[in-house]
């Protein structure tokens, strides 16, 4: 008998990531891209899985000092790519089985996570 959990990923549902299947890697890396296009600020969120996070704002005090802004600080566009960045983070990270996952999880940037899923899977390549 099937479960839920296991019909729903026979049928393909599509609210959460697809999963990394280590022999697979080429194909889930791309339906990856796939689906984090379909979300929302899809297209942000995938330049900042590949190209890596932009620099945080900075502020500089009136004693000269610099300092990174606070969330509270940023400006509309600058939280939306925040929120956007934490997002790709969490999707990548969703997507992946948890040996792999226990691997990457101390990675906070995206693009290092894929980068790093990458390096891993073309090792496991490598040793089959």
């Amino acid at each position: 008998m099937t479960t839920l959990a296991e019909f729903m990923i026979i049928s393909g549902a599509d609210n959460r990531p697809p999963m990394l299947e280590k022999s697979l890697y080429d194909s889930w890396k791309s339906r990856m891209e796939l689906y984090i296009e379909t979300q929302e600020n899809g297209r942000m969120i995938l330049n900042l899985v590949q190209n890596g996070t932009l620099v945080w704002p900075t502020v500089v005090e009136e004693d000269g000092t610099t300092r990174k802004k606070r969330y509270e600080e940023l400006l509309v566009v600058e939280k939306l790519q925040a929120d956007c960045d934490l997002k790709a983070t969490n999707i990548v990270l969703q997507g992946l089985p948890p040996d792999v996952y226990a691997i990457v999880n101390h990675h906070k940037v995206s693009k290092e996570i894929w980068v790093r899923d990458k390096l891993l899977m073309q090792d496991t390549k490598l040793s089959l």
